[in-house]
């Protein structure tokens, strides 16, 4: 489905990324781990086509210089060069890290705003699927999102990601800052989707031990370089991950 190779970015004579490649399969939840300041969510934005705006504005403000390299293939198509818009149309969807909802929209307002991409019945249809995945949120169609809990915005930034209609859902560390609970009912939900719907997932997280049971495959980030790679079975029997995400 999507295949990077050889991406670098350079922030002026910061390198973020150095020579990173990733594969996801149709209907695969792929992993993506590493400490803060690894390159995961700069990875999601150069899949997602964000970091060609982001460096576009800084180019036009006289910014910090931004100069991304490599090679991105989506359903057999380079899209290096594609806007993010376009890639939304063609199915990448990315569902930002910190959940960045609209705090003061409604519930109903923010997932309206996601399926702008979609047509009546879509929207219907894929609003009851957001609804039966995450129950919680159709008790709280009126609230305001700036009034719920972490855990409600994470399901309503996701939900809201599924209603732009996604063949490839990009899930920028959608566990950060929850309840133990929370982040187990919010794994739950990311198999169920790729299960139920087959929307293929990259999903980044700095802490792997809640994702790698679902995970087809990973990749581990260390200051900007994927260091390891594997199948969900030989990341989690490799003493190296062992030591560094679960302690032991």
């Amino acid at each position: 489905m999507l295949t990077a190779e050889g991406l670098m970015v350079f922030y002026e004579n910061m390198l973020a990324l150095n020579n990173v490649g990733i594969t996801c399969k149709e209907n695969q939840i792929v992993g993506v781990f590493g400490a803060n300041s690894a390159g995961k969510s700069t990875l999601m934005y150069t899949l997602s086509g964000i970091m060609e705006d982001i460096r576009r504005k800084a180019e036009m403000a006289g910014g910090e210089r931004i100069t991304v390299m490599g090679q991105i293939r989506y359903l057999g198509e380079d899209i290096m060069g594609v806007k993010p818009s376009r890639r939304a149309k063609k199915g990448i969807v990315l569902c930002p890290e910190r959940r960045r909802i609209f705090n003061e929209s409604s519930v109903m307002e923010n997932l309206r705003i996601g399926g702008y991409l979609a047509s009546p019945a879509q929207a219907r249809e894929t609003l009851a699927y957001v609804f039966k995945i995450f129950p919680a949120l159709e008790n709280l169609k009126k609230r305001i999102g700036g009034f719920l809990s972490g855990g409600e915005q994470q399901m309503l930034a996701i939900g809201r990601a599924l209603m732009a209609q996604p063949k490839l859902l990009l899930l920028d560390e959608p566990l950060m800052g929850l309840s133990p609970l929370v982040q187990a009912m919010l794994v739950r939900a990311v198999r169920e989707i790729r299960d139920e719907t087959g929307i293929s997932i990259i999903i980044t997280e700095q802490y792997a031990r809640p994702v790698l049971p679902i995970i087809d495959y990973g990749f581990i980030l260390e200051n900007g370089t994927a260091v390891m790679e594997g199948t969900r079975g030989e990341l989690m029997d490799n003493p190296d991950v062992r030591s560094a995400y679960f302690g032991i």
